[in-house]
């Protein structure tokens, strides 16, 4: 039945991304109709000639079992009629007396078509072998009609239910395809714009850099500067329209980044990286390393005359991906928390929460005996195609 539910309507509608083929079979909707049907007058047949022969009384089993089996056949050929004008004539339209006196005269017809079917087997085949025959045609035509007009008023009514039942499960899986469908662009859209917060924060922070580098004369570094982030832009621009990208990728950015950062500082900024390359295919949101390294050089680095080191780590643990980046500069205040963490530590939280729900880990800490470490663990997931091997040196 519940095939059957599905299918009768006569659209089957399959999501290519079940599986490679992008085939489905699908019986067509007489299949179902005719086995359901064909299911009810086998169980009518059988339950009646069996419970008869039993009770030890004669009759014609075999033309009997045939005739109770083919008095099916109209409602079986009249479903599709019942289930097109059940959707036709919805729940909101039967207020209408033209909906009652279609749904009425179309139910009168199938009950004397099937009498009539059901009158002229008896007539040939006299299946209950009475004495004299049945007949003549049309008086019993009218007596099958007569006695069978309530069974004919349920099977219609049951019809239009199961109509209903039909319509109504496909309205609501097509609204929850859609719902889901504007619920995934929705979150989208809130990580594209959550990632181009980034984007202006970011270049404007590196052009005050240039600016400063401008201002100190130290003209071949800020050139230097300019087409690092030239680079960087591109990168970003090019990879604009991914969520999560491989591990390996997201060290690039970070690689990149450094070298703008390198400009400015020089010898004062010191780079380490410890990520095992089995680790490299991982998938991470992408711009979410950035964030973390930038801060790190904005309130650990720059704060220091004589600079300070950073160290990026990742690491694999029960599922989970870690990713951890320390600077060695001043330790939090106290009130840090209350004061606020800036906007690409809290871009960094929001997008974790959008991609992953609770299913991660945000965390600032001092450590000892200096320094800061800004940690985030997220569900590991291996990419389809590992990445090219990164070209971020383990020392700067």
């Amino acid at each position: 039945m519940a095939a059957f539910l599905v299918y009768s309507t006569g659209v089957v509608e399959y999501d290519v991304s079940m599986d490679g083929s992008g085939t489905l079979f699908a019986p067509p909707r007489w299949f179902w109709i005719a086995t359901i049907w064909l299911g009810v007058g086998l169980f009518d047949a059988t339950q009646t000639v069996f419970v008869m022969r039993a009770e030890g009384m004669h009759h014609a089993w075999l033309r009997l079992f045939v005739t109770i089996l083919l008095s099916w056949l109209t409602w079986a050929l009249a479903t599709p009629i019942v289930l097109s004008l059940g959707r036709r004539y919805s729940g909101a339209q039967w207020r209408w007396l033209s909906t009652w006196s279609t749904h009425l005269v179309v139910c009168v017809a199938i009950g004397l078509v099937s009498a009539a079917w059901i009158a002229a087997m008896e007539v040939l085949l006299n299946p209950w072998a009475v004495s004299p025959p049945p007949g003549p045609f049309f008086h019993h035509w009218l007596h099958k009609f007569y006695n069978g007009l309530l069974a004919y008023v349920i099977l219609y009514g049951v019809l239009l239910i199961v109509g209903h039942m039909l319509d109504f499960g496909e309205r609501l899986a097509l609204q929850q395809t859609e719902t889901a469908r504007l619920n995934e662009q929705l979150s989208k859209e809130q990580l594209n714009a959550l990632r181009k917060q980034i984007e202006p924060h970011f270049l404007f922070n590196t052009l005050n850099a240039i600016a400063g580098l401008v201002r100190e004369k130290r003209n071949d570094a800020a050139v230097d500067m300019i087409a690092g982030l030239s680079d960087f832009l591109r990168h970003v621009v090019e990879n604009s329209d991914r969520q999560q990208v491989p591990l390996a990728e997201e060290l690039e950015f970070a690689r990149k980044y450094l070298d703008i950062q390198k400009t400015r500082f020089g010898d004062r900024l010191d780079v380490s990286v410890d990520v095992p390359t089995n680790l490299w295919a991982a998938q991470v949101p992408s711009l979410i390393l950035q964030p973390m390294v930038e801060n790190a050089v904005k309130h650990g680095i720059a704060k220091r005359v004589q600079g300070g080191a950073i160290r990026i780590a990742a690491f694999q643990s029960n599922g989970t991906l870690t990713l951890r980046v320390y600077n060695d500069g001043p330790n939090l205040p106290v009130s840090w928390e209350k004061t606020g963490i800036g906007v690409g530590i809290s871009n960094v939280r929001t997008r974790l929460q959008t991609l992953y729900g609770d299913a991660f880990k945000l965390s600032m800490q001092n450590q000892d005996p200096g320094g800061v470490e800004v940690s985030v663990s997220l569900p590991f997931n291996l990419s389809v195609n590992s990445p090219p091997a990164a070209t971020l040196s383990s020392k700067h």
